[in-house]
Formats: structure tokens, C-alpha cells, sequence
């Protein structure tokens, strides 16, 4: 293909906070550009958040439903190639389902859908249509994480026997939603965020970062949520132990009232052979030990690192690669699978190495599984 790939959005406009980190991302590798999009639920908003984004007046829209009828209509030569949806929880389901029924592929924020119906839904609706699908769980973009999963890919650590990962933050430790903190205020509101408050936020992720690295599956689980901020009506704290298929067992830590914690995402894997661990604050780093034998440190822009990980860094060694870096790369993948197909072609297997919608609706099933468990008290077998 002889041109960037053009990306419209839903929501992300004046004061969100995760829409221009997935314009910069996107962006980021020059293959793609944004063209149009509907960037709030209030049209006089998003036809702002427009011009502070120097878009034309008439690809500026003031519902996604306008958007993806419009852009449907244009010559294929100007339309968007697809959507990227950055809203509020219970906002991803409606604009990914339209999208895909008029035929744009979709880019969505994580978790899929408010909740597990709405996931089987679109995963039902993302086989009939054919049409590709990117969950972005960033931190799988990171290239140490591939480097841990390919190391446990290879056997290096053996038979994986626990896992520990943990995602603590301090932000919530005190009621920042009954102020102008809209973020806090959307992610504790059970009509908007769904079901969990903390674990959906930031669990969600820690989950999916030990399904990437080790590809280990939940057989059952049991949870304990905890509210410590009077009058907040989701949890914010969680504690979870989990017992996967073919053995391993795992502790989930989640927690937004951990005083001095900025965003800890930590996980240790634990094998026969050897373990690894990898800390989000010190993304370039991996620690590997063995058994008997020095610990060894990987580090990014390492020539030992594998294919994979080598194209998944742009800068020399010593060189901070992280959040928007790992953004980056799950939009880099999306947009060279695009392409291929767009040229009539397949996809390369490495382009396809982002969270799709299989992976979303696994992970709206571990989310609805540890509420039922925190409510119950018990070890439940994983919902499906």
C-alpha cells in the first residue's frame, strides 16, 4: 500500500485523556492518520475537539451513528479504513458493533464491552463479518513482555508452576469522584464502568499480561473485593487466587488505594527450570534466574533478543521505550494486517500479534467470574 491508512475515532475529545495517546500511538510509525472522527457524546464538543485537531468541519461528527453513515457513503478513496474506540466502558459495544455492520474494521480500549453478553456478541459478529479486530492491551506491545513470552515459549523455564502479578495505583485512595475528576468519576460509576471498578480498570490488564506470557488458561478462581472509600458503590481494591489449567497456580493483585504506588504493574513467572520477572516502571529490563546459576538481566535494544522483539523497538539500547511505545506497536501490527488485506493479500502471522477479540471476550469472562466469586465467597470454575 502507497498511503497511510486513514483512522476515525469515537469519543477521546477536549479533556479525555486516553484519545490522544491513542492519536500519538497510531500516528507514531507514520502509517497511519486520523480523518475523521465523533469525539463526544455532546455533538457542540466534539465538533470542537475537531477544531483543536485541525480536521475538516464535515468529517467532524457529532454522533458515531452519523459518522459511520456518512463515511459509508464517501468514495473508497476518501472514507476511513477503520475506527479507533476510545470510550467510557459501556460506549464500546454500540459504536464496535455499528462499525463492524457497516464494514470498517475496529481498534477498541480496553475491557471489550460492559459486559460478558455484549462480548459474545461481538465476537459473533467479528467472525461473520471477517473483519479485523484490536483490543489494545498495551502492555503486550512492551518488548521485554515479548521477550518473557517467547522465553516461556521456548521451554527455557519449564513447566510455568506460579504466577504472581500484581497492578497497584494510589489515585482512588481518596474520593476523587465527587470532584472534577472525570476519569475517577466514569470508572466508579457502576452505569458507566460496569460491574468492577478496580479490577476492570487495571486487573483486566494484569490478567491479560499472564495470558500473553505464558499462555495459561483459568480453570476456576476465587476473589475478594473490598471497598475502603465510604460511599463508593464498586470495589476498589481486589485480591484474587486463581488455579490454571495443566496445574500453575497464580495471585492477582489489584489495588487503587495503595498509597505511594503510581502504576506497579509487576508479574513473576515461576517454572521448573527457572523464572523471569517484569516491572512497568522499569519497562527496559527483564530479570531472568536460574536455578543453581546467575540471575541474567535482558534489556531492550539487546542484540540477543528474538526476532519479534528486536522489530518491536525503536531506539538504541538505554534508550526508555514504554507506554506510548507499546501503543504504538499494537497499532503498527493492526495497520501492516490492514494493509495486507486491503492489498488482497494475508496477513504476516507477526502482524497479527495483537489482543483480538477472542482474547476480549476471555477476559470479560475472568472479570465476570471474580465478581460472582468476591459475591459468593467461593472458588468458582471460570464462566464461559
Amino acid at each position: 500500500m502507497n498511503r497511510k491508512l486513514r483512522m476515525g475515532m469515537v469519543g477521546g475529545g477536549r479533556d479525555a485523556f486516553i484519545g490522544a495517546v491513542h492519536r500519538m500511538a497510531a500516528c507514531m510509525d507514520g502509517l497511519v492518520e486520523l480523518v475523521c472522527g465523533a469525539f463526544s457524546s455532546t455533538p457542540e464538543k466534539s465538533k470542537a475537539s475537531g477544531r483543536d485537531l485541525f480536521l475538516p468541519e464535515e468529517r467532524v461528527y457529532g454522533t458515531f451513528q452519523e459518522m459511520f453513515e456518512k463515511e459509508s457513503r464517501l468514495p473508497e478513496d476518501r472514507r476511513m479504513d477503520f475506527v479507533s474506540i476510545v470510550t467510557p466502558n459501556h460506549m464500546h459495544f454500540p459504536p464496535a458493533r455499528m462499525a463492524l455492520e457497516s464494514g470498517f474494521p475496529v481498534v477498541c480500549d480496553k475491557p471489550m464491552t460492559f459486559n460478558l453478553e455484549e462480548a459474545k456478541q461481538l465476537e459473533a459478529l467479528v467472525d461473520k463479518t471477517g473483519l479485523l479486530f484490536c483490543l489494545t492491551h498495551n502492555y503486550t506491545g512492551y518488548p521485554m513482555v515479548k521477550q518473557a513470552q517467547h522465553l516461556v515459549k521456548d521451554g527455557k523455564l519449564g513447566k510455568i508452576r506460579k504466577v504472581v502479578v500484581q497492578y497497584p495505583q494510589d489515585w482512588l485512595a481518596t474520593r476523587e469522584e465527587t470532584g472534577d475528576n472525570k476519569q475517577a468519576a466514569w470508572r466508579t460509576d457502576p452505569k458507566r464502568a460496569g460491574a468492577t471498578c478496580c479490577m476492570g480498570d487495571i486487573g483486566s490488564h494484569a490478567e491479560n499480561l499472564v495470558e500473553y506470557i505464558t499462555g495459561l488458561e483459568v480453570q476456576e478462581l476465587c476473589a475478594d473485593f473490598t471497598t475502603f472509600v465510604s460511599g463508593r458503590p464498586l470495589e476498589d481494591d481486589a485480591n484474587c487466587l486463581i488455579h490454571y489449567k495443566g496445574g500453575a497456580r497464580g495471585v492477582l493483585i489489584a489495588s487503587q488505594i495503595s498509597i505511594g504506588e503510581e502504576n506497579g504493574l509487576r508479574i513473576r513467572v515461576y517454572g521448573e527450570k527457572g523464572g523471569l520477572g517484569w516491572a512497568q516502571q522499569e519497562p527496559n529490563t527483564l530479570v531472568v534466574n536460574w536455578m543453581g546459576k546467575p540471575s541474567a538481566i535482558h534489556r531492550t535494544g539487546g542484540g540477543y533478543v528474538f526476532d519479534r522483539v528486536a522489530s518491536s523497538t525503536r531506539l538504541p539500547a538505554g534508550h526508555p521505550e514504554g507506554y506510548l511505545e507499546g501503543f504504538a506497536n499494537l497499532y503498527r501490527n493492526f495497520a501492516m494486517a490492514l494493509a495486507r488485506r486491503l492489498d488482497g493479500g494475508e496477513a504476516k502471522t507477526e502482524y497479527l500479534d495483537f489482543p483480538d477479540v477472542k482474547v476480549g471476550v476471555r477476559g470479560m469472562a475472568f472479570l465476570a467470574t471474580v465478581v460472582e466469586s468476591s459475591k459468593s465467597g467461593r472458588w468458582l470454575e471460570m464462566l464461559s
